[in-house]
């Protein structure tokens, strides 16, 4: 019987003998080459030991060098000179406390002078009702309370070694206020229907200081309002015998100091105002959409057939008003609208309007005549430059623009001068979920910051929490 071969090539030798393999290179040594290999390795390993050596015995000798030296004396010159800047930022937050309080007094005594003002011309034309005294009382009002509450200020305090540099600001809403995601529902919500705990396509809203919730429930033909954290509404405004029957009320105002409603009777074609229980016609033959009234009490109406917002001074309905946006046609050019639907008319009397068709929201100045684009305004669609047929419009105390982009089903925020906007809430898909929207119309804020919205299609009043 033959004997079995087992040799290999040995990768030293290259001869075929009985070999060995080495783990760590993963080649075969016949027995002699290996312990040669072996030698190898060891020599490399004392070339290592001896590297280490040298390495140790330089370090445990080394000390600080010059530039060590230098960076010391960078920290000690950063001492003094942080020293010296937390003395000039104690000296120019000081100063920012004094003029916070100095602008608080300011703008109260500016609010004096207007309201004087006004007061010193209803007494010489002596033409004044209780509309107008009741709005100079619940103005009054304001300004003592506002008067009587300050602004606060804070000490922030941000920690950093050896350092506690502190910011001083007044007390007010960031430049980038962000809300929950997920809305609570805080009227309707409960299907389409007419019964207490329903709505029915609701528009226009308004939130007063207890937060409950007025609603044009539009296809309902009726007011309601939803008092805070209630499950169901009640009907404040409705039909009233045939003669007084509301047809399709779309935007309303509330004057919180004599409960009375003036509403956006769109069916009807007219704007009519609810007091105790009693109706008047203020504007009739008019295709109001809708509603705004500035600090001094002028009533401001958008004519969606008419392509024109219109203003009236409060208890002087009889004349036709006068055009303060568009009002030259139906049209995308500057100086036209296209089915002008909500309106908001800030400090200056500046007026926004959601020009609906145009995909844009316009601004008006005062007297102007021609608007600009402040946003949207690049054709319909869902990108962050565009808008799908806006409706509810909101400028906040900065200036920024919250639109109810209806058919995007979101709601956006705009700076003016700002190439595209940045969506707030909504955005989802136009379903029922928390997070999404459905048609969105109006927009209100409350006195925290919450942002509401009514969720046309889904029958409901959102309310998206501020986060803090």
């Amino acid at each position: 019987m033959a004997m079995k071969n087992n040799k290999t090539l040995c990768i030293i030798c290259n001869k075929d003998k009985i070999t060995y393999l080495c783990e760590g290179c993963s080649k075969k040594f016949c027995l002699m080459d290996l312990t040669i290999h072996r030698q190898i390795l060891n020599k490399e390993l004392q070339l290592i030991i001896n590297d280490y050596d040298q390495f140790k015995h330089r370090f445990s000798e080394q000390k600080p060098n010059p530039h060590d030296l230098s960076l010391i004396n960078e920290i000690n010159q950063w001492e003094i000179d942080s020293i010296e800047k937390i003395k000039q930022e104690a000296n120019d937050r000081r100063e920012i406390v004094i003029k916070s309080s100095q602008t608080f007094l300011n703008d109260i005594e500016k609010k004096f002078n207007d309201l004087n003002e006004q007061l010193k011309q209803i007494r010489n034309e002596n033409e004044f009702n209780e509309i107008n005294l009741n709005y100079l009382r619940n103005e009054l009002m304001k300004i003592r309370q506002e008067s009587n509450n300050p602004p606060k200020i804070s000490i922030e305090q941000d920690s950093e070694p050896f350092i506690n540099e502190i910011s001083v600001s007044p007390l007010q809403r960031p430049t980038s206020n962000k809300w929950k995601q997920n809305a609570i529902t805080v009227a309707g919500g409960n299907g389409k229907g007419q019964k207490l705990n329903q709505l029915n396509h609701p528009t226009g809203t308004f939130i007063d200081t207890k937060k409950n919730i007025f609603i044009a429930d539009s296809y309902n033909n009726r007011i309601v309002e939803w008092k805070y954290n209630e499950k169901k509404g009640q009907i404040i405004a409705n039909r009233n015998g045939q003669e007084n029957q509301m047809n399709h009320p779309t935007d309303l105002i509330i004057d919180q100091q004599n409960h009375s409603i003036i509403i956006a009777d769109q069916g009807n074609r007219r704007v009519i105002q609810w007091l105790n229980q009693n109706q008047q016609i203020l504007i009739d033959n008019i295709n109001c959409r809708g509603l705004a009234m500035d600090k001094h009490g002028f009533l401001y109406v958008s004519n969606y057939k008419k392509d024109e917002v219109r203003r009236w001074k409060i208890g002087d309905y009889d004349n036709e008003g006068i055009i303060v946006a568009g009002g030259n046609g139906r049209g995308n050019q500057l100086y036209q609208l296209n089915y002008p639907a909500f309106i908001f008319v800030d400090e200056e009397q500046s007026v926004y309007v959601s020009d609906h068709n145009n995909h844009r929201v316009m601004k008006w100045r005062k007297d102007a005549k021609e608007g600009t684009i402040v946003a949207g305004g690049n054709g319909h669609g869902k990108n962050l430059n565009q808008l799908y047929l806006p409706q509810g419009v909101i400028v906040d105390d900065l200036g920024q623009i919250y639109i109810a982009d209806c058919n995007n089903n979101r709601i956006m925020r705009w700076c003016e001068g700002k190439e595209e906007g940045e969506i707030v809430v909504g955005g989802n898909g136009g379903k029922h979920k928390p997070n999404q929207l459905n048609g969105p119309m109006g927009l209100s804020f409350d006195d925290e910051g919450n942002l509401y919205v009514a969720d046309h299609s889904n029958h409901r009043i959102q309310n998206f929490e501020i986060i803090l």
